[in-house]
């Protein structure tokens, strides 16, 4: 028995008669819908047949309605409380604003005359629509519904074993209790967690202010908003945070540092640090989250040039010495150490760290976390160290000459240290030591290797497109006469779907890979400078983080004016 078809009408009657779509598309696209669940916008864009702004761009042309950009809009600006949140989320439909008795929304689907209608009766207003992307009208939604404080009781997790608890909880006893009052709050927290992990961002900060709340996510090293809930409960956020990371809720006067856990299943936690801080209008909280997979990504994944890998795979693989790796906050230093701390964890290997706090979780390595208050200091940590029978030793941060002297002592007398350094540039370590107190024969006769490294981010694979620059500016960025031949192209961002409109999609490491010789010890030894030691290491062929950064630009990866800003020479 042959079931009957189910007639095509509205926006898809349309695309196929103007040949933008199969007509046996259109029709298994809205026989899909007959259960009333999803729109047929939703089930287009689903099946990849045509984009958000493909159908946004036709529909303005086929009904002659205005087209408008919604990432121009500044959601503040838009009048409040004018649509209620269900009819928002029912229709797909935002308001935008108002000029008298005439209230302008944005729709996606503009054949739903339905919506229109319902607004109009519900306003008393005049309803004029304009067309939007269908996929930036649902990130305005959300954040206007999230304003309104109207979908905090109706937020639900995907995972129903989800469980937030302390950093170091050692049993399931210690798991967060939830008031009923709070579960709310409880679960919008949860999304925020959630959906920062599958947006690959590596922070997120909530923000109060005086007449608002913001939370915001750094992905790819940059600030992006997504999301401003209601005011009112920015204290709940704050408390229900600190509860769950054992900090005093309390106190609110000083800073706090915790940590906390998110259970996604039996099989995978993610862990957090939070940072809160006393502001003028309330707590800012930061909460860096800690991905325990970006230890096992292996030194290829990191972005090392072949040569750069070789030089550190033999520093790394020596029996004693230091290696230090240097850089700005965020540069990826960690990630670095961890990496090469995962290749020499073998069974034969005893590998200890002191960390402030310990980030990444890495099974077959003892790490200890610093307590200043309870007098566990890097200093006494590096004492104990050396009586556990150490082969690796690995120090999150030389920040003073005891450490420093107690970390060339341990590499001098058999051992391999790791440590980093808040610097510049490889060179400047040196001097930064000496500046330290760190006599120049102990530098010399410990220090075998230091990398400098930044980040970069990486230009979207999607929609890159050929920059066309003047030779005179590549000239004065670092490029040679004799590179500029025409056999490589420059890139530039331009922005898609895939990579949210910003041109970049993930980041790739910069790094100065100088291997300490002879020649640098003599100069060492001399109390010589970092200009010194930076001219020896350019006769030695070292490149420094501007010329590394523009082989990536040959190489296509990312854009020249990426690498002017992160290396900033």
């Amino acid at each position: 028995m042959s079931t009957a078809t189910v007639p095509i009408s509205g926006l898809a009657r349309l695309l196929v008669q103007h040949g933008r779509l199969a007509e046996a598309d259109a029709e298994a696209l809205q026989s899909a819908g007959s259960d009333g669940r999803t729109s047929f916008i939703e089930r287009l864009l689903s099946s990849k047949k045509l984009t958000a702004k493909d159908v946004a761009e036709f529909s303005s042309q086929a009904f002659g309605y205005p087209l408008l950009d919604l990432d121009q809009i500044d959601s503040s600006y838009i009048p409040p409380n004018v649509l209620d949140a269900k009819l928002m989320q029912a229709q797909r439909i935002v308001p935008l604003f108002k000029r008298g008795t005439r209230l302008f929304i944005g729709i996606s689907d503009i054949t739903n005359m339905q919506a229109v209608e319902e607004v109009r009766f519900k306003t008393g207003q005049q309803v004029e629509p304009i067309v939007v992307e269908d996929n930036k009208l649902l990130v305005l939604m959300n954040k206007l519904v999230e304003a309104t404080g109207s979908n905090l009781r109706d937020l639900t997790v995907s995972e129903a074993d989800l469980d937030i608890s302390g950093g170091d909880d050692n049993s399931q006893e210690e798991a967060v209790n939830v008031e009923v009052d709070d579960a709310p709050v409880v679960k919008y927290i949860q999304k925020i967690l959630l959906d920062a992990i599958n947006a690959g961002a590596s922070d997120i900060h909530f923000e109060p202010y005086e007449k608002f709340y913001r939370i915001r996510y750094r992905q790819d090293g940059v600030l992006r908003e997504i999301a401003q809930p209601p005011l009112a409960i920015k204290e709940k956020i704050a408390s229900r945070i600190k509860v769950i990371s054992k900090l005093d809720i309390s106190e609110k006067r000083v800073p706090q540092d915790g940590r906390m856990k998110l259970v996604l299943s039996k099989s995978r936690a993610i862990d957090f640090r939070v940072s809160t801080l006393p502001t003028l209008h309330g707590e800012k909280i930061c909460i860096r989250i800690l991905d325990p997979t970006s230890a096992t990504l292996g030194i290829d994944a990191l972005g090392y040039d072949p040569d750069q890998k070789e030089l550190l795979l033999a520093a790394i693989g020596r029996p004693y010495g230091m290696v230090l790796v240097t850089g700005p906050t965020g540069s990826g230093k960690t990630v670095s150490l961890y990496t090469c701390l995962n290749i020499l964890n073998q069974p034969g290997t005893n590998i200890s760290t002191a960390e402030d706090p310990a980030e990444i979780n890495l099974p077959g390595v003892n790490q200890v976390n610093v307590n200043e208050k309870a007098g566990l200091t890097f200093a006494v940590a590096l004492k104990a160290f050396l009586r556990q029978d150490p082969d690796v030793i690995m120090v999150g941060e030389i920040r003073d000459l005891e450490t420093a002297d107690i970390a060339i002592k341990a590499a001098q007398t058999g051992h391999m240290v790791f440590s980093t350094l808040h610097t510049n540039d490889a060179p400047t370590t040196l001097t930064r030591m000496m500046n330290m107190g760190v006599l120049p024969f102990n530098i010399a006769s410990s220090v075998i290797m230091i990398t400098a490294q930044r980040l970069a981010r990486r230009l979207c694979a999607h929609c890159k497109q050929p920059a066309d620059i003047p030779h005179e500016a590549l000239r004065s960025a670092g490029f040679k006469e004799e590179e500029l031949d025409g056999s490589w192209v420059t890139y530039r961002p331009v922005g898609c779907d895939q990579c949210k409109d910003t041109g970049y999609k993930g980041r790739l490491g910069i790094y100065q890979v100088m291997p300490i010789s002879d020649e640098m010890n003599r100069i060492i030894m001399k109390n010589g400078t970092a200009i010194d030691i930076a001219d020896q290491a350019r006769l030695e062929g070292v490149r420094d983080l501007r010329q590394s950064g523009l082989i990536k630009v040959r190489q296509g990866l990312t854009s020249l004016e990426e690498i002017l800003a992160v290396t900033n020479e």
